[in-house]
């Protein structure tokens, strides 16, 4: 009796220890159900919408910014002295420094390279040789980018219309005040000079080498308006050092 009651202890003790093992069996098989990670970063950055920076406006010239421009473009200029170098030769001009305007445009348009490729348009035979302008596209589109403004006329500086003196033409454009053309400039070639022009127009500055060849444009043949048959070109103003 001993035997079987053993034998049935025995029996139940097994079929006790082996149920944790199946159910622990039966878990381990189980699917592992583990949410997907959420792209955070990446729903962040897309719900921001991206701003271009906004491009500024180039700057150009005006009536009312160009005074106060030019007053403080000329603190810093030392520079006065310019070669033009033409389809005929090259001449050197000297600008006056107390003709602070005028000499700062002249300066800053030449480094704008304004002045290169236009011509002397109007020659007038022992008077005058006039340039800065031009009969193509090219100078109108310079000028529309610089921007549109004039310049005060000043007279009372003390200089004359000497023969080789730089000076203003001024605008023939809504002028009642002789307000000057930045764009454009004559050179006298009258001997001594050209005096009734004093007190209308604004000398800055005189030809201090290379007179032959102002003279020489001056000799050119001209058509109708005083522009010259052929034309003569400005090839390049330099601001020498």
């Amino acid at each position: 009796m001993k035997s079987v009651k053993l034998l049935l202890f025995q029996t139940k003790i097994g079929l006790l220890t082996s149920i944790p093992l199946f159910f622990l069996g039966g878990c381990k098989d189980q699917p592992q159900n583990t949410p997907a990670p959420v792209q955070v970063e990446n729903v962040l950055k897309d719900s921001v919408p991206e701003t271009k920076p906004k491009e500024e406006e180039p700057f150009k010239l005006t009536e009312e910014n160009a005074i106060d421009f030019f007053f403080e473009y000329q603190k810093g200029l030392t520079e006065n002295k310019v070669k033009i170098t033409t389809s005929l030769g090259a001449f050197t001009v000297q600008l006056y420094d107390n003709v602070p305007y005028h000499k700062a445009n002249f300066v800053y348009l030449a480094r704008q390279g304004y002045f290169n490729d236009t011509q002397f348009h109007r020659v007038v035979k022992d008077f005058i040789i006039q340039g800065g302008n031009s009969d193509d596209m090219e100078t109108a589109n310079k000028r529309k980018v610089i921007g549109r403004y004039l310049l005060p006329p000043d007279t009372r500086k003390g200089y004359k219309h000497h023969r080789g003196t730089l000076s203003v033409p001024s605008s023939e454009i809504n002028n009642p005040h002789m307000l000057a053309s930045p764009y454009e400039f004559f050179i006298v070639v009258t001997d001594p000079g050209s005096y009734h022009l004093d007190g209308d127009y604004t000398p800055f500055g005189k030809v201090i080498q290379g007179m032959d060849i102002v003279d020489k444009i001056n000799q050119q043949p001209v058509g109708k308006g005083d522009w010259p048959f052929q034309n003569i070109y400005i090839e390049k103003v330099e601001v020498l050092q």
